[in-house]
């Protein structure tokens, strides 16, 4: 039998995870109500902590939002793992691209100001989601018999919070007009 190892990975202390909780929960409604124009002290207020304890956990409302964003986009890299196809395993990358674009449709249909706050500009890049999305995006391209390493970012652009919103709600496009358009756009991957 071989050793078993200490587990020496940080616990979070009860009334730390009670105020994390508390945060989050304030952050979804502020965001869903004002949209990314939050501010840190109305974060503190809303959650009823102080801003020390707020600047502990997160330096700035962008990473809150990206911790609350995060929840809902692991259910989705947990159906991409595992889930039956066509969004998991076990369809052609064209039909998992097409279901993965109309997931990604959903999910900033009902979380738009959270990720308009949590991925401005240039920091999309950086979000560990972004980098799973285009792990993802990728192997799709190999699957395809592609190697264009420049495929997968193309490919997410029509994704970007900010694009979306413009879609929506300065095009006035509908959630099916836009999914249909992805649709069309998954034809690049060969089947």
């Amino acid at each position: 039998m071989g050793k078993k190892l200490l587990d020496t990975s940080p616990t979070e202390r009860a009334d730390a995870a009670a105020n994390r909780q508390r945060i989050l929960a304030a952050a979804e409604q502020l965001f869903a109500e004002q949209g990314p124009q939050i501010t840190m002290s109305d974060l503190a207020a809303a959650a009823g902590v102080g801003r020390g304890t707020l600047y502990r956990r997160y330096p700035d409302v962008a990473s809150v939002a990206i911790a609350l964003l995060d929840v809902h986009e692991q259910a989705l890299q947990q159906q991409l793992l595992a889930g039956p196809p066509p969004l998991g395993p076990g369809a052609t990358p064209r039909e998992r691209l097409a279901a993965f674009y109309e997931a990604m449709v959903d999910l900033l249909e009902r979380h738009l100001p959270l990720a308009l706050g949590a991925e401005l500009g240039s920091t999309r890049f950086t979000t560990g989601a972004y980098g799973f999305w285009r792990a993802f995006i990728a192997s799709q391209v190999r699957d395809a018999g592609l190697r264009d390493d420049t495929l997968p970012d193309v490919l997410l652009a029509p994704l970007a919070p900010e694009v979306y919103q413009y879609q929506r709600h300065e095009r006035g496009r509908s959630v099916s007009e836009v999914k249909a358009a992805l649709e069309r756009l998954a034809v690049v991957l060969p089947n």
